[in-house]
This record gives structure tokens, sequence and C-alpha cells, in this order.
């Protein structure tokens, strides 16, 4: 038994198939069946099915084509805004988008007629991944960042922890990103997530969008503020659209004061 092999047999691995093409699609089951503790978890036909398909069978590793009608594989991911898979594999007949890619995170990168040996060493780079959740969530935030790097656009979603889970969050739908010593936490309206960044790296992340720094400790959304108090002559107090109060700090109220009046 090869290394590969003995890597593959250690768990079975659970995994999606996505592709418009039901040949491509018939053609990587039926390789996919030839790899032992590989369990075929279901396929779609296109980025809309795929994402009610990740939600529902939370399959460990998703072979996602990169030009399908409708939703592209890179928009797919962009989209998805519950628990994250485990690894993603781009399969594709163009080999233009493989920098995109593997800049972007992804397990591997097939190209099309894939390789049945191609195949099993992409599925055991996806297994390590498997093993180390974090390291996935970490790069499937790169493949949310060079989306919007190449569509020119203010990244959508971020990449969150809550438990042993990650998941997508909108930005929009975050109020506050607020240090505490090393972690980083994401505020919603009823949540708090571990953020997978540092408060830095998201003021970076965000800058010309709605965030605003207001204390060293502090990120806020500023469509979210529904209130600004003085809090005495050099300081205010926001008041965010769920009620919870945030000190703004000396240096950053005449920042604030300026978004909020504009």
């Amino acid at each position: 038994m090869s290394g590969i092999d003995e890597a593959v047999s250690r768990h079975p691995l659970r995994v999606l198939v996505v592709d418009d093409e039901p040949i491509a699609r018939h053609v990587l089951r039926e390789q996919l069946e030839l790899v032992k503790d590989v369990e075929i978890a279901g396929e779609a036909s296109n980025g809309f099915e795929a994402i009610a398909k990740i939600r529902e069978l939370g399959p460990d590793v998703v072979l996602l084509d990169v030009q399908m009608p409708g939703l592209n594989g890179f928009q797919t991911l962009e989209r998805l805004d519950g628990a994250l898979p485990k690894a993603v594999i781009f399969v594709t007949a163009f080999d233009q988008y493989a920098l995109r890619a593997f800049d972007g995170g992804a397990a591997d990168y097939l190209l099309k007629p894939v390789r049945e040996e191609r195949l099993r060493q992409a599925l055991e780079r996806a297994r390590q991944r498997v093993a180390a959740p974090e390291q996935t969530a970490m790069a499937l935030d790169r493949v949310l960042e060079s989306t919007a790097k190449g569509g020119g656009a203010q990244p959508a979603r971020i990449v969150a922890r809550k438990g042993r889970d990650y998941h997508l969050l909108d930005v929009s739908q975050v109020l506050s990103f607020r240090a505490e010593g090393e972690l980083v936490w994401a505020f919603t309206a009823h949540e708090r997530y571990l953020a997978t960044h540092t408060l830095r790296a998201l003021e970076d992340r965000l800058a010309g969008t709605g965030f605003r720094r207001i204390h060293r400790n502090a990120l806020v959304n500023t469509g979210h503020i529904r209130k600004l108090s003085s809090a005495s002559s050099q300081r205010w107090t926001i008041t965010l659209s769920n009620n919870q109060e945030l000190i703004v700090s000396k240096r950053q109220a005449h920042s604030i004061r300026d978004v909020l009046l504009w």
C-alpha cells in the first residue's frame, strides 16, 4: 500500500462533488469510488445548489468546479454563511485560475481531465486540512480576501469561530470588533465570535468601509451607531443598535464625530 493510500485509509473523508457538467461529476464519482475510505456525500450542479448541500451535509471536502453558470467557485465560497467546509479542492479545465486558487488557500487545484493519482494526492492534502480546521478557516479566509481584491471590492464576509465551528460573517451584520488581550471578538446583534485576525489587520482590511477605530481596543461599524453622547468635555459614549455602550477615546473622538455628523 502506498503512503497516500495509508493516509487516506485512516478516516473516511466525506466528499461533495460540485460541477455543472453531468459527465464531469460522473467521472469524479467513479474515481472517488476507487479510493479507500472515501465516502461520496453528494453532488451539486451549480453554486447555489452547492451552498445548500454544504449546509445540509457538512462534507469534509468539496471538489469545486471554478467555472459554473450563476455562481463560479470563488463566488460560491464567498456566499457561504454557515459552518465552512473543512477543505476545498478546485477542479477546472482552465489553468489560469491556479495561482488565485493557491493564493486563496485551496487544499489543491486539479485540471480536467483529472488523473487518478493527482486526485489521491489532492485528497491527502485535504485530509491534512481536515485534521487542522483552524488552518482551513484561515485558508478560506484568504479565498474571500483574494476574491474581493480580484473584483476591486471590499470584503463582504470574514471568517470567525464560535465553539469548534468556523463561520462566515457578513461584515454588515458585525456591530463591533473588540480586543481582550490576545483575543479579538466580533459582536453581532445577539452573538459574539472569535475573530481570526488582529484588530489592526481588521482595520486595514476593512479600510474604506463603515468601520472606524474608536479606541485602541475597539473597532465599530458606524452604520450601527444609534447615539453619540458626551461623557466629558473630551470623551464621548456611543450606543450601538443592540444598546451596547462603548467609550470613544480622546484621540478618536474628533474623527468619529466627523463621520457621524457628515
